[in-house]
């Protein structure tokens, strides 16, 4: 047995997380790719189930009241707060991240009193995911702003009395790299404008402080650290503070403050509920609210002091089992500036990930030079570092 095998088993016997691993449906795999989608939940497919054939199969539309179908955005909503550090009543779930996305900037626009008032210029993460960046240049240029794109270190130094909204990534999708929210709201804020989070790659998997540090607005998908399953809804989060002037681009009847009155005139609905829309897609979010009671019990800051220690001990693993030269860690190695992935450069990263997989270690590979390893402390064990380090390892020296 190898020291770092040895560590391992000891960490594992010492980890207080370790009994979380059975609520998943796991197997021999490592899987390090709960950065892009999170394993499945135990609970979740009797749960489904039970919604296809008792709630819709023979309560048919009297579910909406007597299953709580109605009530789901919000009552959801309430679930995930504590994992993002908000209140109750401030988070909505439904429709995707790109459509959240959508109503959250040019809600932005409009709370800070747009080009009317000179505040004409959307700041956007020229890191971000792409379809963020799609979706700021669409919603800017109907908003009437021109839209300027600058890496978050650069956010400050642009910020004036122009400046309407900032979409910022809390953690950066391809390198892991930890963005400084608190900061940089404050710097938003400071200038008289509106701060919109991603939180994608962040809940779930570290503390977020959104009423904490003041976000305004944020948004977030639910299928990676909050393993919620292909396709499940987004969430918006909607400061209270700013509820009662949140003008939302995607005003709909389920938004209404009297829905079923069927109004030709729209009346949005207090508090978080402007953020809703259409019919809310049930099957999913209530596979969604199955998923989340994963979380009775476990709190954020383990969860991000055994991923810091998932990724410290990855990184030492690979230090030991991977050859000089051929990998090179583009994810930071200050705690401050880390997600909870780890992201290294290697040739042929493609033809690596493929083989790799081949062997019963799970990542992703991104263009296009990147193998990048998520660690979702919920499930993934000190074994399972040690082993995919060497399987890495053992593939480079083929």
């Amino acid at each position: 047995m190898s020291d770092l095998t040895f560590k391992a088993q000891e960490l594992d016997a010492g980890d207080e997380l370790a009994c979380v691993r059975s609520r998943f449906v796991l197997d021999d795999v490592v899987y390090l790719d709960g950065n892009s989608l999170g394993a499945l939940p135990a609970a979740v497919p009797g749960r489904v189930e039970d919604v296809v054939r008792r709630q819709w199969g023979s309560l048919r539309i009297r579910s909406w009241d007597e299953s709580g179908w109605w009530t789901a955005p919000e009552r959801i909503g309430d679930r995930i707060a504590p994992l993002v550090g908000a209140a109750a009543g401030q988070i909505v779930v439904g429709d995707s991240t790109s459509v959240n996305v959508f109503k959250a900037l040019v809600g932005a626009v409009r709370l800070a009193g747009g080009p009317e008032s000179g505040r004409d210029e959307v700041i956007v993460d020229a890191t971000t995911f792409p379809t963020d960046g799609y979706i700021a240049e669409s919603a800017a240029r109907m908003a009437g702003c021109t839209l300027r794109a600058v890496t978050p270190a650069e956010v400050p130094g642009v910020l004036s009395d122009r400046t309407a909204a900032v979409l910022l990534n809390h953690v950066d999708y391809r390198t892991g790299r930890l963005h400084d929210l608190p900061g940089l709201t404050a710097a938003v804020h400071a200038v008289g404008a509106i701060a919109v989070w991603d939180l994608c790659h962040s809940a779930g998997a570290l503390p977020v402080g959104l009423d904490a540090h003041g976000v305004d607005l944020a948004v977030g998908c639910t299928y990676k650290y909050l393993n919620g399953g292909p396709g499940s809804p987004a969430y918006l989060y909607v400061r209270r503070e700013l509820q009662d002037r949140f003008d939302s681009p995607l005003p709909g009847w389920t938004s209404h403050a009297d829905p079923f009155g069927m109004s030709p005139s729209y009346a949005p609905a207090e508090g978080a509920l402007r953020g809703r829309v259409g019919t809310p897609d049930i099957l999913s979010m209530l596979a969604l609210e199955a998923a989340l009671e994963v979380w009775d019990g476990v709190s954020v800051d383990a969860v991000r002091a055994k991923s810091l220690a998932l990724t410290d001990f990855f990184l030492e693993c690979v230090a030991s089992y991977v050859g000089e030269g051929r990998v090179a860690c583009v994810t930071p190695l200050a705690h401050g500036e880390r997600g909870s992935q780890v992201a290294l450069r290697c040739e042929d990263a493609g033809e690596v990930m493929k083989r790799l997989i081949e062997r019963g270690v799970v990542g992703d590979f991104r263009h296009p030079d990147v193998l990048r390893f998520g660690f979702t402390p919920l499930y993934v064990g000190f074994a399972d570092v040690e082993r995919a380090a060497r399987v890495l390892g053992e593939t480079l020296v083929r």
